[in-house]
């Protein structure tokens, strides 16, 4: 927004400009996020979750890392 003027582009819908919340992830942010991107050539590998978690698991185990 333009320091001098504090006013929407006419192309956003006025729906859209009433229909949005103020701050309503905010407390979520402020508390972190556990989001890891991993490389393509790996994401074909581990595609959801659920592989990625199980592979780290048995890793940890394999490795007897301590589990927090």
């Amino acid at each position: 927004m333009n320091s001098k003027k504090e006013e929407m582009r006419s192309e956003y819908s006025s729906e859209l400009i009433n229909s949005g919340v103020r701050g309503k992830f905010a407390a979520k942010y402020k508390k972190g996020t556990n989001v890891v991107l991993i490389e393509p050539e790996l994401q074909k590998l581990f595609p959801d979750t659920e592989s990625v978690n199980k592979a780290l698991k048995e890793y940890a185990q394999e490795h007897q890392l301590a589990r927090p």
